[in-house]
């Protein structure tokens, strides 16, 4: 069965029919990735020259900004050319934001938008340890930025301009994954997440959910015969298409591709329709605990 729901727009405004909307939330609380293939970022005259950001330039693989500040990470450019960048990753935050709330209308008032990014370097045979390859699947868990359950919700576009697919690998449902490693997640040790923030490793203190999410992105990468053998799917978008989805329960890998926007949210568990499908209170039923005092 595909994990892709398709929507056929071209505005990041559309106004959607109601069974649009129910499906859209539907398809997206159930774990499936909202796929946009004429949805393209629209570059104004000039723009164009982010793409001159080459590998000598980029400091890290991805290129943060922080809409509500303006802070630009990860690239040494001109004045000039980090204010055009800065641009550009403005406007992907405003019309990423557009769309989440035309899409899901309820989700609106609990919405958080957190950082954007621009991924200028190729994926495809880049150095790094298991832990940090995204080539292999995994969810994403954040080590330093604790969510406390707080759902991920991540808006990518590729903008790649010689026309370069992203390619991913799509796997199974969360629960059989989260069935699969959970019990082999090591208590943490008492005090460590203290620890963590007093010494500025973590923003705050992280949960037992947080603790959970990170040892199965760990134990998941690690496992090669799970990396070969799970249930998966391989899913290419092309450039000028988009797609969004809970990056916290779709279970991903980036093979390859080079250019591309990535806008994050944050959504509290209780702002869903259907709270019960969340990593969360998975993990909360797997356990038979309270994992995040938070949600």
């Amino acid at each position: 069965m595909s994990r892709l729901s398709e929507f056929d727009l071209t505005d990041w405004r559309p106004a959607l029919a109601d069974a649009q909307r129910e499906r859209a939330i539907t398809d997206l609380e159930n774990g499936k990735i909202l796929y946009f293939p004429r949805l393209s970022f629209p570059f104004e005259p000039g723009e164009e020259r982010i793409f001159s950001t080459g590998r000598d330039r980029v400091l890290a693989k991805n290129i943060s900004y922080v809409p509500q500040t303006g802070r630009l990470k990860g690239v040494k450019a001109s004045p000039a050319a980090r204010a055009q960048i800065s641009r550009v990753m403005q406007r992907y935050a405003d019309l990423t934001q557009a769309l989440v709330y035309s899409l899901f209308p309820e989700y609106a008032e609990r919405l958080r938008r957190a950082r954007t990014s621009f991924r200028a370097v190729e994926i495809a045979g880049r150095a790094s340890s298991l832990e940090k390859d995204d080539t292999r699947l995994h969810v994403d868990a954040f080590p330093s930025s604790p969510t406390h359950g707080e759902r991920i919700l991540r808006v990518f576009c590729n903008i790649n301009p010689s026309g370069q697919t992203r390619n991913w690998r799509l796997g199974e449902p969360f629960e059989p994954y989260a069935r699969r490693f959970a019990p082999r997640v090591k208590r943490p040790l008492p005090g460590s997440f203290a620890l963590l923030n007093l010494l500025g490793i973590t923003r705050s203190r992280r949960s037992l959910y947080d603790h959970y999410m990170l040892a199965l992105h760990d134990l998941g990468k690690r496992d090669e015969r799970y990396q070969r053998e799970c249930p998966q799917q391989r899913c290419d978008f092309p450039s000028g298409s988009l797609w969004l989805c809970f990056t916290d329960e779709a279970l991903h890998a980036v093979l390859s591709g080079r250019y591309m926007l990535e806008q994050t949210f944050q959504l509290p568990v209780t702002a869903m329709r259907h709270p019960e499908r969340s990593p969360l209170r998975i993990l909360e039923r797997l356990t038979g605990r309270r994992l995040s005092a938070a949600a």
